[in-house]
């Protein structure tokens, strides 16, 4: 298997099995950090049971770019259709107006994403990885960083601009300057996006990224009745 094929589960198992939370072959990132859980790439009767456990009865478990058939029961709430990008070709370049963001800057992390709506964000997604900001007066107008971490590869995220500052280039040049990063420790950059969002796989393409495959992100409920052990 491709680190990439389930990178939830590469990232817990791997990088980021500092922050795994878990119970026999279910994982999952506290919910402050993320809501991805994740399980083997094929999970057994015995995973899913031990999933929800540790999500317990009604709980909802967000997997991150891999199929996920529940058993009978299971409520799929929400899917959505990505894709899959991986930044071989992709050589990155720091950007003298980033800045590194930290436990400071959380509450205007959070009112950007609140403001442009780039994907899952929580007070302490910033810990997966290193964060980049650029400030214009002093409010925090655009940001990309670092999310997923499966072993040689690392995920940009959260990339996003507010409105009133597009269509002067501050993402691409973010996810050039966390790309940057990424390569300075030796590994590769990759990314996701929805397959709607034409308009960022076009802009992730033009730096350097490659198409790589589907990815889909199921939101499933575990049942309220379930019997937890």
């Amino acid at each position: 298997m491709h680190p990439l094929d389930n990178p939830a589960w590469a990232s817990l198992t791997g990088p980021h099995a500092h922050f795994a939370e878990r119970r026999g072959n279910a994982l999952r990132y506290p919910a402050e950090v993320s809501p991805f859980v994740a399980l083997p790439t094929t999970p057994e009767v015995a995973d899913w049971e031990d999933m929800a456990a540790l999500a317990g009865p009604g709980g909802l478990v967000p997997f991150a770019a891999v199929a996920a058939t529940p058993p009978d029961g299971w409520e799929v709430v929400d899917s959505l259709d990505g894709v899959q990008l991986s930044g071989e070709d992709v050589t990155g370049r720091p950007d003298p107006e980033a800045v590194v963001l930290g436990p400071g800057d959380v509450p205007d992390m959070l009112a950007l994403v609140a403001r442009t709506k780039p994907g899952p964000f929580a007070p302490r997604t910033f810990e997966m990885g290193t964060y980049l900001g650029i400030r214009r007066d002093g409010v925090l107008v655009a940001m990309a960083g670092e999310r997923l971490h499966p072993p040689g590869w690392t995920e940009v995220s959260a990339v996003c601009t507010d409105e009133a500052f597009r269509g002067q280039g501050l993402g691409s040049r973010l996810v050039l300057a966390v790309a940057a990063g990424i390569r300075s420790r030796g590994e590769i950059p990759f990314l996701h996006a929805a397959s709607f969002n034409t308009t960022a796989i076009r802009l992730y393409q033009a730096l350097g990224f490659r198409l790589r495959r589907p990815a889909m992100f199921p939101a499933v409920r575990v049942p309220a009745d379930v019997p937890v052990a």
